[in-house]
């Protein structure tokens, strides 16, 4: 098994995250042009109802609603203020093994948090109409 294979790095690099910001809403005059917030960590995941989703490749946090002010680091900074990426000290091409590996371990802790909570909601919501299922059979019934 690969401990850190391309896939899993790419993001790491701001290059491959400022390619995602192709159609991105806000340009020249904006503080979260696609450059700060590639910068900031962020990937542009639009979807056909919102496109100015935006999730950081590495704590998984999405944020869409962007004004032209916003900043995409102190916005990263507020809604995942544990986010191993923001906090880095240097650069990621002056880190070393040892710590791109633990970093790497921080941003599986993440997908995993994100995948259970993704879970759980959807049983949530599918208990919650199967509640209103068996309500609206106890009605028909008395």
């Amino acid at each position: 098994m690969e401990l850190l294979n391309e896939e899993d790095t790419k993001m790491y690099f701001y290059e491959n995250r400022l390619k995602t910001y192709m159609g991105w809403p806000f340009e020249e005059g904006c503080a979260c042009t696609p450059d700060n917030m590639a910068k900031a960590g962020f990937i542009h995941t639009p979807s056909e109802n919102s496109p100015d989703v935006a999730q950081c490749f590495f704590c998984y946090k999405e944020l869409e609603g962007w004004e032209p002010e916003d900043d995409p680091e102190k916005e990263h900074k507020a809604h995942s203020p544990s986010c191993g990426f923001i906090l880095l000290k240097k650069a990621v091409h002056e880190l070393t093994v040892e710590e791109m590996v633990k970093l790497q371990k921080e941003r599986q802790k993440f997908r995993i948090k994100k995948t259970c909570n993704q879970v759980i909601e959807k049983f949530e919501v599918a208990a919650q109409s199967r509640r209103g299922e068996i309500i609206k059979t106890a009605m028909d019934e008395e």
